[in-house]
């Protein structure tokens, strides 16, 4: 019974491949189960036994749409970096040439996030996908976050004390790396000629190295 599971699994793992080459390539409009098996080299309807309606294989797509644009990749070269704020800028700096080098994927997430707007499951996919980003985003950003909280604190007397309400948070420099990130994108995919991710990404090093962890006067 494994030995003729595995071989469907595979297929249907090559047919969702084939998708999202043609969805990359010319858009979710153009994504058809007959295109998807002329991709795959299958029969149509072996594409209708995993998928049987086009809305089906769209929303198996989702995961893979996500895992491209939403999923936060960290090379081991950054990992290495030992200073908590140069290696959150060349986590940033990693992200932002990763999307913008090929903006068909980012495509494919402005696409499903405007069939979002009508379908709950698709959104709720990326809402979920979005916290997720920022949440390990915030992992990698809390020593960085601590250890400018614990400078500041250090150049106060014991008498004053930090104002909680005036701290940046891990999360919200995350959530400021994200609308970077994915801002570099958009802008990627608006204006593939134009854009210069450099650019993008000398002024949001330089926003994200002002961001004050504290803001409160000495």
């Amino acid at each position: 019974m494994v030995g003729r599971k595995a071989p469907e699994e595979t297929r249907r793992e090559d047919m969702l491949r084939a998708a999202y080459d043609v969805a990359a390539r010319q858009g979710l409009e153009a994504l058809t189960l007959r295109t998807v098996a002329a991709r795959a080299d299958v029969s149509h309807g072996t594409v209708v036994f995993h998928f049987k309606r086009k809305h089906e294989l769209v929303a198996a797509l989702l995961d893979r749409v996500l895992y491209a644009t939403a999923v936060l990749r960290v090379p081991d070269v950054v990992a290495q970096i030992t200073r908590p704020s140069e290696r959150l800028l060349a986590l940033l700096r990693a992200e932002m040439d990763r999307l913008s080098a090929d903006p068909r994927h980012f495509r494919l997430f402005l696409e499903y996030w405007t069939i979002g707007v009508r379908n709950a499951t698709i959104r709720r996919k990326i809402r979920l996908a979005l916290e997720s980003y920022r949440a390990e985003l915030a992992s990698r950003t809390s020593a960085l976050v601590t250890d400018e909280l614990t400078v500041r604190r250090g150049s106060r007397s014991t008498e004053q004390e930090v104002d909680e309400e005036t701290v940046v948070t891990a999360e919200g420099v995350a959530g400021v790396a994200v609308s970077l990130i994915h801002g570099c994108a958009l802008q990627a995919v608006i204006d593939p000629k134009g854009f210069d991710v450099r650019q993008h990404f000398a002024a949001a090093a330089q926003m994200i190295e002002r961001l004050s962890v504290v803001n409160a006067a000495p």
